[in-house]
């Protein structure tokens, strides 16, 4: 394997198009959060600090030498496709960029139009549809099994942009998936807990199982990678690589497990409490009027 020094290279010539694309989000985010700023209006700048972080490591991963290198090592990819599709797009959507657009944006001009096609998402099928929960299951079997263990990401990484096409794919879908769990921004539909905890779980088995085998296989499953220009191991390559998927890729969705279980125990309590409520003013008006009642007997 190539030292830590090689992979973490900065090398923006063989950089990724997506890369421009980054910096252009974070340039677009802070223009919205300067106006938001100069305007006086609140803006927390935790939420600046999450969306920029997702862009630098887009950014990081598109630029520096592990985007090289993952033409080489399956590793690298799957290095790639675990920050582009679990770990980035929860950093992009706690940044909540639907709503500095919707509040910083302009009521005049360009601005105009570009609020009307934001209120048109809102109100989209199509995005109804792809915010659907039962997406994000679907993207990562697409995405792992069925993009692995089928050896279509072989035939992929040897068209000319394949890789760039894969790494984008990678992110938006990883973007589409996450935002029924992490959006606090308005949205076309809104997933129950109890959808968003099936969702998960299925998540977490998936990612076991193919990390699973790309631990245990014992014969390289991909043919763009099984005879390496290099002396590097494939299999070992590929067990690494499987060990990234347990480890890495896992984490996320553990964070994202207890933060569904949290907030849906925290709604829950309130729930209970406002029904509580509801209750004891309903038993306050019965007991209101039994005591009338008595009162009234007894002034017969």
């Amino acid at each position: 394997m190539p030292p830590i020094d090689q992979w973490v290279a900065f090398e923006p010539l063989a950089g990724s198009p997506i890369a421009v694309a980054a910096l252009l989000l974070a340039a677009l985010y802070m223009r919205g959060t300067i106006w938001m700023w100069r305007h006086r209006r609140r803006w927390a700048i935790a939420r600046t600090a999450s969306f920029l972080t997702g862009c630098v490591l887009i950014f990081a991963v598109t630029t520096f030498g592990v985007n090289r290198l993952a033409e080489e090592f399956v590793s690298g990819l799957v290095f790639q496709q675990i920050t582009l599709l679990t770990v980035v797009p929860p950093l992009l959507i706690a940044g909540s960029p639907g709503r500095l657009l919707l509040r910083s944006t302009p009521h005049t001009g360009l601005g105009r139009l570009v609020l009307r096609a934001a209120h048109a998402g809102l109100r989209s099928r199509f995005w109804r549809a792809a915010l659907h929960p039962v997406v994000a299951i679907v993207a990562a079997i697409l995405l792992y099994p069925a993009l692995y263990l089928t050896d279509v990401i072989s035939i992929i990484m040897r068209i000319p942009l394949g890789h760039d096409a894969l790494l984008f794919i990678f992110l938006v879908l990883g973007v589409i998936s996450a935002i029924p769990l992490w959006s606090s921004d308005p949205l076309p539909r809104v997933p129950s807990f109890a959808v968003r905890f099936v969702d998960i779980v299925v998540e977490l088995q998936i990612h076991a199982v193919f990390g699973l085998i790309l631990l245990r296989t014992g014969t390289p499953l991909f043919s763009a990678y099984a005879n390496p220009t290099g002396d590097h191991d494939p299999i070992l390559d590929q067990a690494i690589a499987g060990t990234l998927v347990w480890t890495y890729a896992e984490l996320p969705l553990f964070v994202v497990l207890i933060v569904c279980l949290s907030r849906w125990r925290t709604r829950e309590m309130r729930t209970s409490k406002q029904r509580q409520r509801v209750e004891d003013a309903e038993l306050d008006t019965y007991n209101e009027y039994l005591a009338s009642m008595a009162q009234g007997r007894l002034e017969r």
